[in-house]
């Protein structure tokens, strides 16, 4: 990943952060050559710093941005609420 790619994702968390809340795949669907795992690579870090920052509001939205993006990405194992039995 270039640095240049990587300003672009903090740029675009930064503009996520900042929408008013319910815009939010308004500003992803307009930079859709962004939405990728190292998008999602980058959210979790900055919702990790967030987190150890005391941030956990701004920690807990980017983890649901960044798991919602992998799912549509395929990266997120969907897990059935089946229980699977054994016998």
């Amino acid at each position: 990943m270039t640095d240049e790619r990587q300003i672009q994702y903090f740029n675009l968390i930064d503009e996520l952060l900042r929408c008013p809340n319910g815009q939010e795949p308004e500003v992803l669907e307009a930079q859709p050559e962004l939405i990728d795992s190292g998008l999602i690579h980058s959210m979790l870090q900055v919702a990790t710093m967030f987190a150890h920052e005391g941030n956990q509001d701004g920690a807990q939205f980017l983890f649901f941005i960044a798991r919602e993006l992998a799912k549509q990405l395929g990266l997120y194992p969907e897990v059935s609420n089946e229980v699977v039995h054994q016998e």
